[in-house]
């Protein structure tokens, strides 16, 4: 049975944001300021239905991702880097695998958790960032 992420949780720890942001060819000025965010995740899951949504917010700028898992659609990346991505979801075990297809190689994320923690690991090309939620509720 696969987990289910639903729940609200807040950034405790991130590592590697800078050199992620700098392969998604984020400027300078926004780099800085999307490093010194605390997002939070809030995730709504309906597992008989597929279908999930995850909320990152922040003080600066709020995304939304709704889509059904296994389900490939167009994700509008506008708010992050100004791209368009083939995007799919899916549960490879007991982790959530996003691959996002699109100008950038190797472009993707995967979210698991260990206890009360919510891990997120984002990828493109050969850099790595992570970021560690604890779960509030």
């Amino acid at each position: 049975m696969t987990p289910n992420l639903t729940g609200f949780y807040q950034l405790v720890s991130q590592e590697n944001m800078d050199a992620y942001l700098s392969a998604l060819d984020i400027n300078i000025a926004l780099r800085k300021i999307v490093c010194l965010l605390r997002p939070n995740k809030q995730i709504s899951h309906d597992p008989s239905k597929g279908h999930m949504v995850i909320r990152t917010l922040t003080t600066f700028r709020n995304f939304d991702m709704d889509f059904n898992l296994g389900q490939t659609f167009t994700e509008d990346l506008g708010p992050v880097d100004g791209r368009v991505c083939q995007t799919t979801v899916d549960w490879q075990g007991d982790k959530l695998v996003c691959v996002q297809k699109g100008e950038k190689e190797n472009r993707g994320w995967t979210h698991w958790l260990e206890g009360d923690l919510l891990h997120l690991e984002m990828r493109v090309q050969d850099v790595v960032a992570k970021q560690v939620f604890k779960k509030v509720n």
